[in-house]
């Protein structure tokens, strides 16, 4: 996603594997475009909920080298969505948020978290579960707050900032904010030198185009649906696997790919 004020772009990227772009950023330093990423580094390496993603120990690898490369302001940390099954509760959902937490200590400033709502929003995303014959469960009040519970008594150790993604559970009493993952604060923090462009974020209203707990600003999403090869079992962007093949073919042809 960008948002872009006369000359002056921002990308807003969203990866789980971010690394092949590490050898390009430097294009966009030199063309005045500011970034800063969201990198989604969830721990279902066991369940193998995110098959063509690389493990999670080089996702942390990858992280802490793209920290410090650009700023450990610039990378937020998500595990979305957090997913329970009749095999992962409440209890392993924080064991694997801790494996990977106490590793990002010092290499980012905010972690981000959604909570699957899968058979309420995303029928598409229960029938795939349901084939793959994974046993998904609702999260609800109880286990909501007995995970932030939990989360706050683990950030603790890490001090990081909190928030959740469109959630409209208020978990304030355990020091968790509702999120902004087009921020325009953070922006006006991490790009105070772009004059012109913190005075296009002071104009900044929000994205009516999305949820209603939503916080996040104006923005154009410049992504794809059915394209992404990694074919994780919660996604909804994906109708098939058979659709992201013949799109990416479409490009391939030409010896250019949207994702390597």
């Amino acid at each position: 996603m960008y948002v872009a004020f006369k000359n002056t772009k921002a990308v807003v990227f969203w990866s789980k594997n971010p690394k092949p772009l590490i050898p390009y950023l430097h294009e966009l330093d030199e063309r005045g475009i500011h970034y800063y990423f969201q990198f989604t580094l969830n721990d279902y390496d066991k369940e193998q909920f995110e098959p063509n993603v690389p493990t999670v120990e080089k996702r942390i690898e990858t992280f802490k080298e793209l920290s410090e490369k650009i700023g450990k302001e610039k990378v937020i940390w998500r595990f979305d969505p957090l997913v329970m099954t009749d095999k992962i509760g409440v209890d392993e959902l924080l064991r694997k948020v801790e494996n990977i937490g106490k590793q990002l200590r010092g290499y980012t400033e905010k972690l981000v978290f959604s909570f699957a709502d899968i058979g309420n929003v995303y029928k598409k995303v229960e029938n795939n579960l349901k084939r793959l014959n994974i046993n998904y469960q609702e999260f609800t009040p109880q286990t909501m707050n007995e995970f932030a519970k939990g989360l706050q008594e683990l950030n603790k150790n890490w001090h990081f900032s909190l928030g959740t993604c469109a959630e409209d559970m208020d978990l304030k009493q355990y020091g968790i904010e509702h999120n902004r993952c087009i921020d325009s604060e953070l922006m006006k923090r991490i790009f105070a030198e772009d004059e012109d462009f913190i005075y296009y974020l002071n104009l900044s209203v929000k994205d009516k185009g999305q949820r209603k707990i939503c916080g996040c600003m104006i923005s154009k999403d410049i992504g794809m649906y059915n394209t992404c090869p990694h074919f994780c079992v919660y996604c909804y962007a994906n109708t098939s696997k058979e659709t992201v093949e013949k799109n990416r073919k479409l490009y391939t042809e030409n010896g250019e790919s949207i994702i390597k």
